[in-house]
């Protein structure tokens, strides 16, 4: 009885359940729906711009100055190419030429070996003629230096005082002025069109630092044609010519005899027309 019981119970539960789970159910909904995507608008393009032109590194000529300010002991020198201006000159060689140059570098201590107040009693001039002369209008390279023909042309020019001449032994280079003898200790600089030296000596010009030969004296003015004595007639000292004495006197003995027989004509007439 128990057992039917139980049996009964369990069953009645077990509808008790099943009917309320199905009562719990709401009825079957639609599947959600995601909502509709936007159409997906590709980024604007950027704003055409014109081409530009190529960039192009413009070569520019060497600056020289700015060359040997980087080396750090070439003070003087730096200053005297400002003042004379032979820095702009380099500038438009090296941009106007193809034949480079080449510069002959006195550091500091080499003008600090000159003799006191050297540069201070050169004119304007004298020191621009002193900077060309340490100027070769053409590259030179070291090894160049054992086939270049004495003397060499500088800026300043060539010959006579202005003479500059090259010796070679091994790498060893030598520069003789007449007055310095100088020897070139580096390379400061070089890129196939400017060459600079490092020297231990400035280099001095015969032309700048001796004196100059005098001017010929002129020549003695000669006499006009029409004043011109005849050499033949008159001697070096004025007086006439020993050879020329009997022509003179023979001419005078005529002239006083001509006048004699005109005299005596003149009396004889006188005396038959009764002038006397």
């Amino acid at each position: 009885m128990n057992l039917q019981s139980f049996f009964s119970f369990s069953l009645l539960l077990i509808l008790f359940l099943h009917s309320t789970n199905t009562l719990a159910q709401s009825p079957a909904t639609a599947p959600v729906q995601p909502p509709p995507l936007a159409p997906v608008q590709p980024p604007p393009a950027p704003p055409v711009q014109a081409p530009s032109a190529p960039v192009t590194k413009s070569p520019g000529p060497t600056d020289v100055v700015k060359i040997l300010e980087k080396a750090g002991h070439f003070t003087i020198l730096v200053r005297l190419l400002k003042s004379t201006q032979e820095d702009s000159e380099l500038l438009s060689e090296l941009n106007n030429t193809n034949n480079g140059v080449t510069i002959f570098a006195p550091n500091d201590n080499a003008f600090s070996n000159l003799k006191a107040g050297t540069l201070n009693s050169l004119s304007d001039s004298q020191k621009a003629e002193l900077l060309k002369f340490h100027i070769i209008p053409t590259f030179i390279s070291l090894s160049q230096f054992q086939t270049v023909s004495n003397p060499v042309r500088t800026q300043a020019g060539t010959g006579g005082r202005l003479d500059l001449n090259v010796t070679t032994v091994g790498s060893f280079v030598n520069i003789t002025t007449g007055l310095t003898n100088a020897s070139v200790l580096g390379t400061v600089y070089t890129d196939n069109q400017l060459a600079i030296y490092q020297v231990d000596r400035v280099l001095l010009p015969l032309d700048v630092f001796t004196p100059k030969p005098p001017a010929p004296a002129p020549a003695p003015a000669t006499e006009k044609s029409g004043g011109k004595k005849d050499p033949d007639l008159e001697s070096p000292t004025g007086n006439v010519n020993p050879k020329d004495k009997d022509t003179i006197s023979s001419a005078e003995n005529f002239t006083g005899h001509n006048n004699l027989g005109f005299l005596a004509v003149f009396v004889l007439l006188g005396t038959v027309l009764g002038w006397f």
